[in-house]
């Protein structure tokens, strides 16, 4: 694997680590379910004296003295796994628990142990990344206090094959490289990442790389050719800190593409709702409403340090503030759209597929001269897909050229193998006709007047609002030019405010496109 060099945040130095009896470490952490075979003898046996000592510690997390210079010990089992229904996220769970125990006991140099699962082929780089991702710090505490940027000195790795582990720790290092954009962009508070920042983080992290990046700020330029991002960004536009901005990211592969993927991430740094506001409290946490923007952004990251030989990729992001204020957009405007269609809104606090309808109208006329194309739109866009498919799962939407492909279902099974679970929903002709216009003039309703968690088929239907405000829906199987197109909702698995961000979706796209 060829990984080139990045201006990404900083990374846990890690290290492959062939001895156990290695004298450079504080602590060890053994991860593993009830079938794995421990391969240190010595490990081996203080697991199985302290289990003759309290069999409770099948499922409990237990600091162990051991005979190793590391001597503190932390066993971090999975406890019972169920073959039909747990997957591979059962490490990450233990994964995290071992490395917070060790910092708790003060380790500074912790070695992780990983052990070959037969049932999760990936579970030590799944282990891995989930112990990385507790190992971060939030950018804005490293801005603080840069003494608290690492956690620990270094984490080692320890597998019981040493060329494996070279590869597996590299491997982590960049997607963790990759996730920790996602983290810094979708954590960060609406103020340290308002859009002109955005910009500024964005552009010093591609300086000098293979990614092009083309940033639009000129306001005459937003409302000519993305006018539904515009009246997002309309209130907001009086305060130069707030100032919208759309980026868009280019990666050109130095053979000739098999495949082109083109990104649209929903970055709004707030969301108060705009004219309709949130109220109840439901407005705490809305300045992670920027974590499909994060994830596309953090994606190529990673594309940017492998470097595919035969993927083209293409991004664009909306980095908007939803503010309320006199110059508000509101309900009852009809807007021309860039493709032509005439948008009646409904609801301000639909904000999310309105910047996005204009840069995937782009990408569409893009995508009719690429080779392989296919489009995707990336949001924590509706509470309702929550409600659908619950906490720490994603939820993806094929339209019918996709679909068609077993696009979905791929996804599904790639995901999951990789603990990036996604669940698939689809898409009907309900959902297209309860956003077709109904005032005359009208193309395209916005939405309904109450909200997603509301609304039947709620997370559908800012799906067939993407198809018909952009003019995809005129490029479906029946036509002579089918476009591939998929909505990826992120709400349920970008990370529960105000915990760290997950990076949701970089992992699976990564391996579903790169690493398969």
């Amino acid at each position: 694997m060829t990984v080139s060099s990045s201006n990404g945040p900083p990374v846990t130095q890690l290290r492959a680590e062939p001895s156990l009896d290695s004298p450079n470490y504080d602590s060890l952490i053994l991860v593993v379910s009830p079938d794995q075979k421990i391969s240190s003898n010595i490990l081996s046996k203080a697991v199985s004296a302290a289990l003759e000592l309290d069999p409770a510690l099948k499922t409990e997390l237990a600091l162990l003295p051991v005979q190793l210079p590391a001597k503190r010990f932390i066993y971090a089992p999975t406890g019972p796994v169920d073959p039909d229904y747990d997957d591979v996220r059962v490490f990450q769970t233990a994964g995290a628990a071992g490395i917070k125990r060790a910092l708790k006991a003060g380790s500074k140099r912790p070695l992780l142990v990983l052990e070959e699962n037969q049932t999760f082929a990936n579970g030590p780089l799944v282990t891995l990344l989930e112990v990385l991702r507790s190992l971060y710090t939030p950018l804005e505490v490293r801005e603080h206090d840069p003494s608290k940027t690492q956690k620990v000195d270094y984490l080692g790795v320890w597998t019981n094959n040493e060329a494996q582990t070279q590869s597996l720790v590299q491997l982590a290092a960049v997607i963790e490289s990759g996730k920790r954009v996602a983290y810094d962009i979708g954590g960060a508070d609406p103020e340290r990442m308002a859009p002109p920042r955005v910009e500024e983080y964005v552009t010093d992290l591609f300086a000098n790389s293979s990614i092009k990046v083309e940033v639009i700020s000129d306001i005459q330029r937003i409302k000519k050719e993305y006018p539904l991002f515009e009246a997002v960004n309309r209130a907001a536009s009086s305060q130069d800190r707030h100032k919208g901005r759309i980026i868009f990211l280019e990666y050109q592969p130095p053979e000739t593409p098999k495949e082109t993927l083109f990104l649209v991430g929903k970055g709004v740094t707030y969301d108060t709702g705009g004219a309709d506001v949130k109220v109840g409290g439901h407005m705490v946490g809305m300045s992670r409403d920027k974590c499909g923007a994060a994830a596309v952004l953090g994606f190529l990251q990673v594309v940017n340090l492998l470097q595919p030989k035969n993927v083209r990729v293409v991004a664009g992001v909306g980095i908007v503030r939803n503010s309320i204020g006199s110059n508000s957009y509101v309900a009852d405007e009809v807007i021309t759209a860039r493709s032509g269609a005439r948008v009646r809104i409904i609801n301000t606090d639909a904000e999310g597929r309105m910047i996005m309808a204009d840069i995937l109208c782009r990408f569409k006329e893009e995508a009719l001269n690429a080779i392989n194309p296919h489009l995707y739109t990336i949001a924590t866009l509706t509470g309702h897909a929550v409600l659908t498919v619950g906490i720490g799962y994603s939820i993806v939407v094929d339209n019918g050229p996709a679909y068609k492909a077993g696009h979905s279902r791929k996804l599904q099974q790639t995901s999951e193998v990789i603990g990036d679970p996604f669940e698939v929903s689809t898409l009907k002709n309900v959902d297209i006709t309860e956003h077709r216009g109904v005032i005359e003039g009208d193309d395209v309703v916005q939405g309904q007047n109450k909200p997603s968690t509301q609304s039947m088929r709620g997370h559908q239907g800012p799906v067939a609002f993407l198809l018909l405000a952009s003019g995809l829906d005129k490029y479906g199987s029946g036509s002579d030019k089918p476009i591939k197109y998929s909505h990826f909702d992120i709400a349920g698995s970008s990370g529960d405010f105000p915990a760290h961000p997950t990076g949701a979706s970089i992992t699976a796209l990564a391996q579903h496109y790169i690493l398969k």
